[in-house]
């Protein structure tokens, strides 16, 4: 596995944003582990902060032909050469402070960026990767552009570029994702345009900083005012910007993405889908970070070190009895603030059966999971026998959980579970689980 990375020591760049023209001087500086891609607006009060992720992605509508994230009304935008660099050293932990809304374009490609960041020093954390490997394959389409992704152990992009036009002609690119074939093969590859959409573009406000020297405008009889890189610099370039959209996801891939004619727009449509898929599978699995000890009676603020489940998602207020791998008693105090009553149902309140069990498999989960044999491991909620609802559950109740273990082998666990308000059973039911190494 490999090490979290992030930079030796600071470093500096300026330029101008290739949409707003803005100058801006923008500052990378090393980050601690897990923190994440963040980039701070420094010349805004309270230097507000956006953490790059999936949910902090602005709309393409909002801002197109370019890739931006924002938290209320603070954004910036066309990050993706600068992630596309990030992805493409392996780099995890950064701090970017930037003292306009949107990143340098520079030169229109990533070159720079690599340039910048080898320069100061790329070191390792103490803590291994975590890349997320997709479970099931993802499909987005709009129009004749398309993204397939399927499971593959590696990161691999086949592209297929086609423009109606004589300078742009079919192409095809496959690529195994390194570092080293990143800086060779796609860093240097720019930006690009056609002249007749050059006007339109700037008579709506975007491409106010583009030039002829940092985005390749391909006219009727070729590029104007400038020369390739290479002969397929366009397809190359394409496939840098997939690169750093799909970096937003916070984590490096591991996938096969077939990408026809896809751009930004259809790139953050497809890394939403990603996304989706990695929250359900990180929901549908509990994954322990912290070892309780036998007896211990565990808060909430120690029970999310143990469970992924976050609000409006997580069943469990406290843990008032644990015997590890063995037995488990859980507390969920029921209230009317809890957002399932707004639905479930109007004017007489309940608390949906389907949540109950949820709050009883994750009580589960926190007891199997604590075991020394189970350490590294996630527990997937499989199937559920035996179930029976005995009693409705309304708002001012407290449900204590009673988990008693059953089989518990290295790839299954097996548990009881029945839920108590005020001493009567309201639930039971015996749950399975697969056990499986994270």
């Amino acid at each position: 596995m490999d090490a979290q990375r992030t930079i030796q020591k600071e470093a500096v760049i300026k330029g101008f944003g290739l949409h707003t023209a803005g100058q801006v001087t923008m500052i990378l500086k090393p980050a601690g582990i897990d923190e994440g891609i963040n980039f701070i607006r420094t010349d805004l009060p309270q230097r507000p902060k956006i953490k790059v992720c999936a949910q902090n992605l602005l709309s393409p509508l909002r801002s197109p032909r370019r890739t931006s994230v924002g938290e209320g009304d603070v954004e910036v935008h066309t990050i993706e050469h600068l992630m596309a660099a990030l992805v493409g050293l392996g780099i995890d932990n950064v701090n970017i402070e930037v003292d306009n809304n949107e990143v340098p374009g520079l030169d229109g490609s990533s070159l720079k960026f690599i340039e910048l960041l080898e320069g100061v020093g790329i070191i390792p954390q103490a803590k291994d990767r975590q890349p997320y490997i997709l479970r099931e394959p993802v499909f987005v389409e709009d129009g004749s552009a398309s993204i397939v992704a399927v499971p593959c152990p590696e990161y691999k992009i086949s592209y297929t570029l086609s423009y109606d036009h004589p300078f742009l002609r079919s192409q095809f690119m496959e690529v195994n994702i390194n570092s080293g074939m990143f800086k060779q093969e796609l860093a240097s590859s720019r930006t690009f345009c056609l002249e007749s959409e050059a006007s339109e573009l700037q008579d709506h406000g975007m491409g106010l900083g583009a030039n002829y020297e940092n985005t390749l405008v391909v006219g009727k009889n070729g590029i104007i005012k400038n020369k390739l890189r290479y002969e397929d610099e366009f397809i190359r370039h394409k496939i840098l910007d997939l690169l750093g959209d799909l970096y937003v996801l916070g984590v490096p891939l591991k996938a096969h993405i077939i990408a026809l004619k896809s751009g930004h727009s259809l790139n953050l449509k497809f890394l939403k889908k990603v996304a989706q898929q990695k929250q359900k599978y990180a929901l549908g699995g509990i994954g322990i970070s912290y070892y309780p000890q036998d007896g211990q009676q565990l808060d909430v603020e120690m029970i999310m070190k143990i469970l992924p489940h976050r609000e409006p998602f997580l069943f469990v207020d406290r843990i008032i009895s644990l015997d590890k791998g063995k037995h488990a008693v859980g507390i969920k105090n029921v209230t009317i603030n809890d957002y399932f009553f707004k639905g479930h149902f109007p004017g007489k309140p309940v608390m949906p059966g389907v949540l109950i069990i949820e709050a009883m498999a994750q009580v589960g989960g926190v007891m199997m999971l604590a075991a020394e044999e189970n350490r590294g491991k996630l527990a997937y909620f499989m199937a559920m026998d035996n179930v029976k609802f005995r009693k409705t559950v309304v708002p001012g109740d407290q449900l204590v959980f009673d988990i008693t273990a059953g089989k518990i082998k290295s790839r299954t666990g097996q548990v009881h579970g029945k839920a108590f308000v005020d001493g009567k059973v309201v639930a039971e039911a015996d749950l399975m689980f697969a056990l499986v190494v994270s």
